[in-house]
Parts: structure tokens; C-alpha cells; sequence
């Protein structure tokens, strides 16, 4: 078992939107899914490998004792399949953009906060999309250069505006007081850092309220069908020759690639109409962002970052003729489909005549899953004590996680073969915006990740991304060493 606290160093392999099924459909396989070929996305031998590297990691880890009676859940991430998913994408762009054409391809940090992913994907030709100090931090903790890194965030401080500038960090501002902000400080010091204006096409939302952000009233950027802020950004960019670039973000997960299109349709649009009505071209870059859709239905990858290339470079072939730098800021669909989080089966029992599988995941590493279950459903992959995939008759059962609310399920109803003590559970789709995203429900512990990767002989080779948080560092980060502090406060006698 390797050590290597850098996944960038693991061998490379010769491996070359809809819900989860209920109980029912009548074709389900051993992960509870719906088997649907309806996507028009990548099918076939690389979902197949995919999860055949997944089941083999599986087994693996149990092997290594990663997993175990005290080691009841692991994060998981397939470097293989995150490899491939950096190469597809900039293939697909470079498929359609003209020859020179500079894109930067950003991950948005938030999707997977962690300093090895971070590195893996800049040694694989992406850069960063950050949206805070800490995350800005992570970047720069992985050797992220500052041309290759992008701040967005509709709350920075003059803090965060400054320290951007100095470093030569491209910044989008949100809003007109960021701006005025902005103005000061390049009078103050001028910067190299490339500037943009956020805009919001107000081209509407998608199926998941939350992540739709080009509502009428959604928070981010400048509203362009509100009275006057069309001409509000024209002057904008007229009065500031150091604004060259304009950046919009339609939604993510939940977004139909119609209107993301559509979106960016409008941005080029307003970029094409700055540059002429001021008579230079001054932006010279647009930032498309990300939020492809992630398919948690099966295997699939789906939709492609081709085909999705192919359907904006149709819709907007301006765009992609030239004149414009692109940058993108995917963040869910480069690593959705490569972690899985395995949690041990620490009980199995009944009510109510239905099965409950009670393991160590939950809430704290599916958040999202638990609280809105039916907007964020996922797949649940059942393996036996030595972490052999599960055989036996489908079994409609409930997977719940360890917190202490009825709600902390991470499967309801499931047809599964019958999970029983000692199993385990696999999450699957788990790679961003799960195990990496901690929620300290219970002050349950930050359990370890790990990348892995066939070894080339026919094993499978770990390598430690993040360690599980010990009860030392729970105490610590709750405030451990002022244990006493409130105790010191006296109030005041009352009258």
C-alpha cells in the first residue's frame, strides 16, 4: 500500500440526469439502479471499467485494512477515471475552439477541496476556480500558478481584492460596488491580474432551485434585463480600459443544456456589443463557467464534455472562432463520477417489516442526499464482509447513516441485495461535493480519503489524500482549549 501523500504520483493505468429508480422498476442491477440507456453520453466499456476499478478498490481496501471493524468508512477516489476526465475535456474544447485560441480550464475548488486532487488536476493541465481565502489557500497549497487561477465569490473583501491583485490572480467582480472597490485599488497599485464583470443573463432556472443562477433574483453578478444595467456594464467597461473579460454562470446541476447555451448566448452577445459600441476590443476573454450535469442515474457518463462543446460551438460559433480567450470552471462533472464513499454495515435490522442496514455513513459526507433526497438521489452499490461485490435476490431495504435524527438515510426503499453485518456500503458518485464537504452532525469524525489505481500487476495501489480527523482534533477545533473561558464571564447582578 502506497503512502505517497501526492496522488499525482500514483502509476497511470493502460485503462483507456435523472433520478434513482424506486421499487418499482422492474430492471434494476446490484446497485439499486435504474438501468436506462436513454442518455446520449458515454456508455459502454467506460462506465464498465469504471466500475470494475471501483469493485476491485473495494476488495482492495478491505484487504489493506483501509477498511474495517475500525476503520467503518472511506472515501474513495478513482485517479484513473479523474485522468480521464481532464483529457476529455480539454479534447473536447480544443475539438471546437480555432487553432490558438488560449482556454483555461479552471476547477471550481469547492467541488473538492483537497490539496492532492488540486495537484492532480494541475498536473493534468487545470487550473483553479476559487471562491474564498481558504479555498485561494488550497490552490496555492497544491502549486496552482496565479495565471492559471480565477476568484470568484459575490463576498470579497478589500482583503481578498488586494491580495488577488498583487499576486496576478484573474478576478470576476459581482457586483457595482465591487468594482468601485476595484478602482480604488488599481489606482492604488495597478495590477497584471486580468479583470472581468459578472453578468446574469436572466435566461431562468432549472429543476433545482439552488443551483440555478441566472433567475431574475438570483444573487450573483449584474442583472442585464433589470432597467438600465445593460447600459450600466457598457459604461462600465467604456470608463475601465483594465476590464477585459466578461464572465457568466447559468446554473449547474439541474440546468438544461438548452439554457445554459442559451446563457452563454447572451454573454457573447454583450461582449460583441461592449467592443463595438466602444470601439476597441477590449474584452478579450469570457469566462463560461462550469456546471455541466452530473448523470447519478447509472454508469453513464452523460451528457459529454463533447457534446457539449458541439452544442455551444453551434449556438454560439462567434465564440469559438478566435477572438475570444475562453476559460470554463467545471467542477461537479470532472469528479462526480470517480469517489465513492464505503461505509461498514455496523448493524442490520427490521421495522416495520423492511430491512435497515445502519452503517457509518450518513449526513455527515451526504449532506445533500439526506435533506433533500429527492433532488440529489444516489446509487448504492452493496459488498460483502471482504468487500466482494454482493450477489443475492434484490431485497427492498433502507441504508441509514449513524446520526441521531430519523431522517439520516442514504438510501430509502432500495431493492439491494440483503446487506447484513459486516457488509459494506458504497455511495456511489461521491466525488465532489461528499465525503469532501464534512458536516459535523454528532461531532462524527472526517473520515479518510484515499486515491487509488491499479498497480500494474494486477493489485491496486492507495495513496493517502486525507487522513480520518482524530478526537484530539474534534476537541480541538470545538473549542478545547478554552474549555473554561465562558465560566470567567460574570453577569451582572439584577435589580
Amino acid at each position: 500500500m502506497s503512502s505517497d501523500n501526492d496522488i499525482s504520483g500514483i502509476e497511470r493505468s493502460d485503462v483507456g440526469i435523472s433520478g434513482i429508480s424506486d421499487t418499482g422498476t422492474s430492471n434494476i442491477d446490484r446497485t439499486g439502479d435504474a438501468v436506462d440507456n436513454g442518455h446520449q453520453g458515454q456508455t459502454g466499456a467506460s462506465g464498465a471499467e469504471r466500475a470494475a476499478r471501483r469493485d476491485e478498490a473495494v476488495r482492495a481496501a478491505v484487504e489493506q485494512g483501509l477498511l474495517g471493524p475500525d476503520a467503518p468508512i472511506l472515501g474513495l477516489l478513482d485517479i484513473t477515471g479523474i485522468r480521464e476526465s481532464a483529457a476529455e475535456l480539454r479534447a473536447a474544447f480544443d475539438a471546437v475552439v480555432a487553432p490558438g485560441t488560449p482556454v483555461l480550464h479552471a476547477f471550481a475548488v469547492k467541488a473538492s477541496p483537497l490539496v492532492p486532487v488540486l495537484r492532480l488536476l494541475r498536473d493534468e493541465g487545470i487550473g483553479a476556480e476559487v471562491a474564498s481565502p481558504g479555498e485561494l489557500a488550497l490552490a496555492r497549497a497544491a502549486g496552482v500558478p496565479p495565471e492559471r487561477t480565477v476568484l470568484d465569490s459575490p463576498a470579497k473583501t478589500p482583503a481578498e481584492l488586494r491580495e488577488a491583485l498583487a499576486l496576478g490572480i484573474a478576478v470576476n467582480a459581482d457586483n457595482p460596488q465591487e468594482l468601485d472597490r476595484l478602482d480604488a485599488l488599481m489606482r492604488s497599485a495597478p495590477s497584471r491580474s486580468p479583470i472581468g464583470l459578472r453578468v446574469n443573463p436572466q435566461v431562468g432556472g432549472g429543476s433545482i432551485e439552488a443551483l440555478s443562477t441566472a433567475t431574475a433574483t438570483s444573487k450573483f453578478g449584474v442583472a442585464l434585463r433589470d432597467e438600465g444595467a445593460r447600459e450600466w456594464v457598457v459604461r462600465a467597461y467604456a470608463d475601465r480600459p483594465w476590464l477585459n473579460r466578461l464572465h457568466a454562470h447559468t446554473g449547474s446541476q439541474g440546468i438544461p443544456l438548452a439554457r445554459m447555451a442559451e446563457g452563454l448566448a447572451e454573454t457573447y452577445a454583450l461582449a460583441e456589443e461592449i467592443n463595438r459600441r466602444i470601439g476597441r476590443p477590449q474584452i478579450d476573454t469570457i469566462d463560461i463557467g462550469g456546471g455541466l450535469p452530473v448523470n447519478f442515474a447509472s454508469e453513464e457518463t452523460a451528457p459529454t464534455y463533447a457534446r457539449y462543446a458541439r452544442l455551444l460551438s453551434e449556438a454560439v460559433p462567434g465564440l469559438f472562432g478566435g477572438r475570444y480567450g475562453l476559460v470554463t470552471e467545471f467542477g461537479r462533472s470532472l469528479l462526480a463520477k470517480h469517489g465513492t464513499v464505503v461505509a461498514r454495515v455496523e448493524y442490520a435490522k427490521s421495522a416495520g417489516g423492511r430491512p435497515i442496514a445502519v452503517t457509518h455513513a450518513g449526513v455527515q459526507v451526504a449532506t445533500r442526499t439526506v435533506y433533500v433526497p429527492d433532488a440529489w438521489p444516489l446509487r448504492i452499490a452493496a459488498y460483502d464482509t471482504k468487500g466482494r461485490p454482493k450477489e443475492g435476490p434484490a431485497v427492498v431495504q433502507d441504508v441509514a447513516g449513524p446520526a441521531c435524527f430519523a431522517g439520516d438515510l442514504l438510501a430509502e426503499g432500495r431493492a439491494l441485495p440483503l446487506l447484513e453485518q459486516g457488509d459494506y456500503a458504497a455511495a456511489l458518485d461521491t466525488g465532489a461535493y461528499y465525503f469532501a464537504h464534512h458536516y459535523a452532525y454528532n461531532s462524527l469524525a472526517r473520515p479518510a480519503v484515499h486515491g487509488y489505481t491499479p498497480d500494474g500487476s494486477g493489485g491496486v495501489a492507495f495513496a493517502t489524500v486525507r487522513t480520518a480527523q482524530t478526537l484530539d482534533e474534534i476537541v480541538a477545533e470545538s473549542g478545547g482549549a478554552h474549555a473554561s473561558s465562558l465560566t470567567t464571564l460574570r453577569t451582572p447582578d439584577r435589580r
